[in-house]
């Protein structure tokens, strides 16, 4: 019998989880399904529920269900605890197992796809939403300091507070940025799906600066408004969709596939 998994989001219809994980699936010869499902934004456990009982194996949760799907779950693993969010579910003996692969994701993306080291940069992480406290300690544990922006401050110090003992992070509001420079500089906010652009000031951007927007398949403002301030790269978010996904992939079937391969096939 065909294992059935699935992504849960809302918005839903843009995600090009469902093609990556076939592609995971047909390359390692997996006998499995995988959908999105685009959840009430009232109605993210209903959803959950709902799939186990049909028999599914597990999900991915994305935007903006990771503090929900983190607050549900039976066991946590360690990434989860550190994140206080969760994209991936396991379900198994009765139980619902959640952990994070984005901090992975990312750090996979940057360090080996892009080439650029994060130990000892200055890095701005803009937003404090599951998105954000998914990558944070990945970029501690790789020698970064953050600065976390956010339209409520508040949001952004609560998150701040929480990873105080791990490494150098402080809370900024967007007008406290003005002045200061980044080597790297992270959109986890979900602006570019609504093609918007966070309230950034001018020169943001230290020489050879990497401008990284979680957001994919799409040139967003912040991009633009990246290349137009001289950010040496510009980055979007598909390789840490697909670095992620294996991650997943991996802890779902027990079989790493070929993230290269894909990530090629897909900008292609």
């Amino acid at each position: 019998m065909t294992d059935r998994y699935a992504v849960i989001g809302n918005p839903i219809s843009h995600s090009k989880s469902p093609l990556i994980h076939g592609l995971f699936a047909e390359q390692t010869r997996q006998d499995m399904s995988y959908e999105a499902i685009e959840a009430p934004l009232d109605g993210f456990a209903a959803t959950v529920q709902r799939l186990r009982t049909e028999g599914y194996k597990g999900c991915n949760v994305t935007v903006p269900f990771k503090f929900e799907a983190y607050a549900m779950c039976d066991q946590l693993s360690s990434r989860a605890r550190e994140a206080k969010a969760v994209n991936t579910l396991i379900f198994r003996d009765g139980e619902i197992l959640g952990t994070n692969t984005d901090g992975v994701g990312l750090l996979a993306d940057i360090e080996n796809n892009l080439g650029f080291k994060l130990m000892w940069k200055d890095a701005l992480l803009l937003g404090a939403g599951g998105a954000a406290a998914g990558v944070l300690w990945p970029l501690f544990n790789a020698g970064a300091g953050v600065d976390i922006a956010n339209r409520t401050v508040d949001k952004a110090q609560a998150l701040a507070d929480e990873f105080k003992g791990a490494g150098t992070v402080y809370a900024r509001s967007y007008e406290e940025l003005a002045g200061r420079k980044y080597d790297l500089v992270i959109n986890a906010t979900s602006s570019g799906l609504s093609d918007e652009l966070p309230p950034l000031p001018d020169g943001l951007f230290k020489p050879g600066a990497l401008a990284y927007d979680m957001v994919y398949g799409r040139e967003t403002p912040f991009m633009a408004f990246a290349r137009r301030q001289g950010a040496a790269v510009v980055a979007d978010g598909l390789g840490m969709l697909v670095e992620q996904a294996a991650e997943a992939f991996c802890l779902w079937r027990d079989v790493r596939p070929d993230t290269r391969a894909v990530l090629d096939k897909l900008r292609k």
